[in-house]
């Protein structure tokens, strides 16, 4: 999709290269969007401004990266 948004731009090279840069902050900041505790859904209702979007803070950006490497 970025290929077809920047319009041959950038390379795909320089592209996969922004992806992982962009990947490894996101992971890494997550903690900083987490106003709840890890946990199941319990009830139908969310306490997070942004809906149901739950990602643990925890989460690691390695599989993201490697996929994202092998394009």
């Amino acid at each position: 999709m970025a290929e077809r948004a920047f319009g041959g731009v950038f390379t795909p090279e320089r592209l996969k290269a922004w992806l992982v840069i962009f990947l490894r902050r996101f992971f890494s900041q997550q903690f900083k969007r987490s106003c709840m505790p890890d946990g199941p859904r319990v009830v139908g209702v969310s306490l997070s401004p942004r809906g149901a979007w739950h990602m643990p803070s925890d989460a690691s950006a390695q599989l993201w990266i490697e996929a994202a490497e092998g394009l």
